[in-house]
């Protein structure tokens, strides 16, 4: 979606710190932006994807979205149908009539081979606030050791962050050279995605294999996502 196309944005996120950190990336790239009003257009929020539209956490107002985006595989955090269809009944409740809901999630092809976890790995540039470079930020997701619960459909995805800097800066920051995690995480069929986005009124209009209506969900060489569109009726 172009951005010229898009009026307003809201942003939701559990971590307080997170919302702050990315109101500062949206202070720094939207200012400058030759259209005026993007700044004041976009917000983040701190709440619940499970609640940010019902209950207690309404924080968002009824029937005001055209269209509700959950990336990265984030809806794998919620572990349990009870968490899904509360997640699913929020997004209702804020979407207008015929709005819709994008989900990205792995790839069907990678649920049903559970026994070969796909690990991905990366580097952050690190620089500090004069811009002088830092070091490095070695990120690991995931490895063929993690525990998998086939009755559940949970897999804890261990997840390590490995810091490589300078002489100067290492001293100062012993403590955070490395850090690991393991972080429970459930895989989703495209039925279940189905079946829980009906009893919510969220019925499944299209699926991709990526975030491009040009990558068919059964394309073996370009299809690496499941990318599912959903409508409110």
């Amino acid at each position: 979606m172009a951005m010229n196309q898009v009026h307003s944005c809201t942003a939701l996120d559990m971590s307080e710190d997170m919302m702050n950190y990315s109101e500062g990336l949206a202070d720094n790239e939207l200012v400058n932006v030759q259209e005026s009003g993007k700044r004041e257009n976009f917000k983040y929020i701190c709440g619940d994807m499970r609640s940010f539209s019902s209950g207690n956490g309404n924080l968002v107002p009824k029937s005001s979205m055209d269209s509700v985006w959950i990336l990265l595989g984030s809806m794998q955090h919620l572990l349990t149908n009870d968490d899904v269809i509360s997640c699913f009944q929020s997004v209702s409740n804020c979407l207008k009539k015929e709005g819709t809901v994008i989900i990205e999630l792995p790839h069907p092809r990678e649920v049903f081979t559970m026994g070969e976890c796909t690990r991905n790995s990366w580097e952050v540039p690190l620089e500090d606030e004069s811009g002088n470079d830092f070091g490095n930020l070695k990120i690991m997701w995931g490895d063929d050791d993690d525990a998998f619960d086939p009755i559940k459909q949970i897999r804890d995805f261990s997840v390590s962050f490995n810091l490589d800097m300078d002489t100067n800066n290492a001293q100062n920051m012993q403590d955070f050279h490395n850090l690991e995690q393991s972080v429970p995480m459930r895989v989703f069929t495209m039925q279940e995605i189905d079946a829980l986005g009906r009893i919510c009124g969220l019925i499944p209009r299209k699926t991709y294999g990526a975030l491009s209506q040009d990558v068919n969900i059964n394309n073996e060489e370009e299809a690496f996502r499941l990318v599912c569109v959903l409508q409110k009726t």
